[in-house]
């Protein structure tokens, strides 16, 4: 089936039908996925979905309504349903679709699928996550069980076609692998994890490398205990300083700047951090995971700057949130084909600087090293950040014994003019947010 030509057969329904614009947004997908424990085969899965939502404007009113019935009659229908909630809407001089002037030319999103991922064997991820699961146990004799090892992959493809001249549509693939082993020692029981998620098999980490590495994360963690209250400089590893540029990207959100419910809404264009700090949101990364050549309104991605060498520099907005705050739209239309486009980040990372995470440790006199946050980051209105904490403590430049039962707290604002050190560490696990190794001047420990 010709996908894009259906999307816009959709469109000229909805226009016929009385809609002033119209869009159709399409997804197709597969996915597979194993998870095995004790070396048995727990779970093995294989799904298709497929759907389409349709947005349409009839006299500044809004309608949307979505259907994976692909039938002419089912089509029909859920193209009538838009046309008539839209009708019954109330009315905003702010909706609409994008407008030629924001859809403009592409960018080059380089290679987005693998056919070694789309034809990989199921055999292949029961294999890898066998393997992972004795890499970890054979890398230390304390690792007792695994919560779970898995390994997966997706194929997806989007379609888009609009009354506004969008068109266009593009495939990806996915493959993913994660091991959560617990070690156990003196009745102490400590989880690990690890995990790698890629467009591409060959990028992927190897079976053996996920499995040894989750075990050493979680063996480590032996022997935590809390630590007296302090003032300290922290370090955030690779994975929790993803955490903390989510954060950020959050309060950078165009709608809840709009709202002023934003600790950022009222600093943009100053400086907030040393010049060692540019976070980028980039939907063009080359073999990022949320790279794509458009975003989910048809408008092209690009790279935005959030923070340019410290300064804040810009918002991420959608159409309809730059409408009303008298914007651009910057291609952050996030959406899946069952409801209408938010806010969202692509491939979102802080930039990495010079010095290795060795080195950004070896530099602090007493503190501490996060390797695991636990809670849910900071406050996007006030900036505040209070989170349970584990990692390791940091003693004369090196890292000395396990903590747990703390708490890291802070301000988003403080916390990025605290910022010291950038590692030259940039990684993406897991998602589409990375970051490197990133240490702060000093942040409130708190414990026993």
């Amino acid at each position: 089936m010709n996908y894009e030509q259906l999307a816009k057969k959709i469109v000229q329904r909805a226009v016929k039908r009385g809609a002033k614009q119209a869009e159709a947004y399409l997804e197709v997908g597969r996915q597979s996925s194993v998870r095995v424990r004790e070396g048995q085969i727990e779970d093995l899965t294989e799904a298709t979905s497929k759907g389409v939502g349709v947005r349409v404007f009839v006299k500044d009113r809004l309608g949307f309504a979505y259907t994976s019935d692909f039938t002419p009659a089912g089509l029909e229908r859920v193209v009538d349903l838009a046309v008539q909630l839209a009708e019954a809407a109330a009315p905003s001089k702010l909706n609409g679709l994008p407008t030629a002037k924001d859809l403009g030319k592409r960018g080059d999103t380089g290679l987005l699928f693998d056919p070694k991922v789309a034809n990989l064997p199921g055999d292949w991820k029961i294999n890898a996550a066998l393997e992972a699961e004795r890499a970890g146990r054979a890398e230390d004799a304390r690792v007792a069980t695994f919560d779970s090892v898995s390994a997966g992959d997706f194929v997806s493809e989007v379609y888009l076609a609009s009354s506004e001249g969008a068109t266009g549509g593009y495939s990806g693939t996915y493959v993913y692998l994660v091991a959560v082993p617990v070690a156990a020692q003196d009745g102490q029981l400590q989880t690990g994890f690890w995990l790698d998620y890629k467009r591409f098999f060959d990028d992927l980490e190897s079976p053996e490398s996920i499995g040894r590495q989750a075990a050493k994360r979680a063996v480590r963690m032996l022997g935590a205990k809390s630590v007296k209250t302090c003032q300290v400089p922290v370090v955030f590893d690779p994975l929790v300083a993803a955490n903390f540029v989510q954060n950020i990207a959050q309060a950078a959100d165009g709608n809840a700047v709009y709202q002023r419910s934003s600790v950022l809404a009222e600093h943009v264009g100053k400086k907030l951090a040393g010049n060692h700090i540019t976070l980028v949101d980039d939907g063009l990364l080359p073999r990022g995971l949320a790279t794509a050549p458009f975003d989910g309104e048809g408008v092209p991605t690009r790279r935005t700057p959030i923070l340019d060498k410290g300064v804040l520099s810009g918002f991420l907005y959608d159409a309809f949130t730059a409408r009303k705050a008298k914007a651009r739209t910057t291609g952050n239309a996030s959406r899946g084909y069952s409801a209408l486009p938010g806010i969202g980040t692509t491939n979102l990372y802080l930039e990495p600087g010079t010095q290795s995470p060795e080195e950004i440790i070896r530099k602090v006199p007493r503190g501490l090293y996060v390797t695991a946050l636990l809670g849910h980051g900071a406050d996007p209105v006030s900036g505040d950040m209070s989170c349970g904490a584990n990692g390791l403590w940091i003693e004369n430049g090196e890292l000395t014994h396990p903590v747990q039962e703390v708490t890291v707290a802070g301000n988003l604002l403080q916390m990025l003019k605290d910022v010291d050190a950038v590692g030259s560490d940039l990684q993406f696990r897991g998602g589409s947010a990375g970051a490197p190794t990133v240490r702060f001047r000093q942040l409130t420990v708190s414990g026993a």
